[in-house]
């Protein structure tokens, strides 16, 4: 069976926890914006072509999201939390600076509206954080959820999204819940749970893709 599928992944226990599914090819790119955008790009000049994208992994709670450890996460968009600038009267994304961060709106970068459709079913359907800085204090929780209006965080999922969409290829984002965010002390974690929860999420969304491509 061809690839069709790309999944990148931040840490090797995400990769282990999806294992090899048929049909997929599965990166470990590293953590953070630059590795996730690089590897992506690596992927799909070097194994491609694709026929969708999947950046998958754990991610942390964030206030309001009326969620729990464990839970699938499949993203609606994928927000930029950092990109812009901070001013007296508050925080500007790059939009309204006056620039652009590629070919959509602002700091959201836009998941393909096919897959999003046919793995709705999948997890709760929600935009998530893309953050450098993970919140380690309630402050900093509060303050991704109201800058992003998001229900989880992680490091890599805009980025991923963002370089697929630079070379013409579908993507998404999906998150099984580890941890809440918040002060350090108070957060609870599960990540084998979540783990766990993830790899089956990744290889039923790969069926439903093969089902209905």
């Amino acid at each position: 069976m061809a690839r069709h599928t790309l999944i990148v992944t931040a840490v090797q226990a995400e990769a282990d926890a999806i294992g090899r599914p048929s049909g997929a090819f599965v990166v470990v790119g590293g953590i953070g914006k630059t590795n996730a955008a690089s590897a992506t790009t690596a992927a799909i000049m070097s194994d491609g072509p694709f026929d969708w994208v999947i950046n998958a992994g754990v991610a942390g709670l964030l206030p309001k999201s009326n969620l729990s450890l464990g839970d699938i996460v499949v993203a609606s968009k994928c927000v930029y939390a950092e990109e812009g600038i901070e001013t007296p009267g508050g925080f500007q994304t790059i939009e309204q600076m006056g620039f652009s961060l590629g070919n959509f709106s602002g700091n959201v970068v836009p998941v393909h509206p096919w897959m999003l459709e046919h793995l709705a079913a999948i997890g709760t359907v929600a935009p998530i954080a893309t953050v450098a800085t993970c919140s380690g204090t309630d402050a900093r929780a509060a303050m991704v959820q109201k800058r992003t209006n998001c229900v989880c965080e992680a490091m890599e999922g805009a980025a991923v999204i963002h370089a697929a969409h630079r070379v013409g290829a579908p993507a998404i984002e999906i998150r099984s819940i580890s941890n809440t965010t918040g002060d350090r002390d108070s957060q609870e974690w599960n990540i084998e749970f979540a783990l766990q929860n993830l790899g089956d999420a990744v290889r039923k969304s790969i069926n439903v893709l093969w089902g209905e491509s």
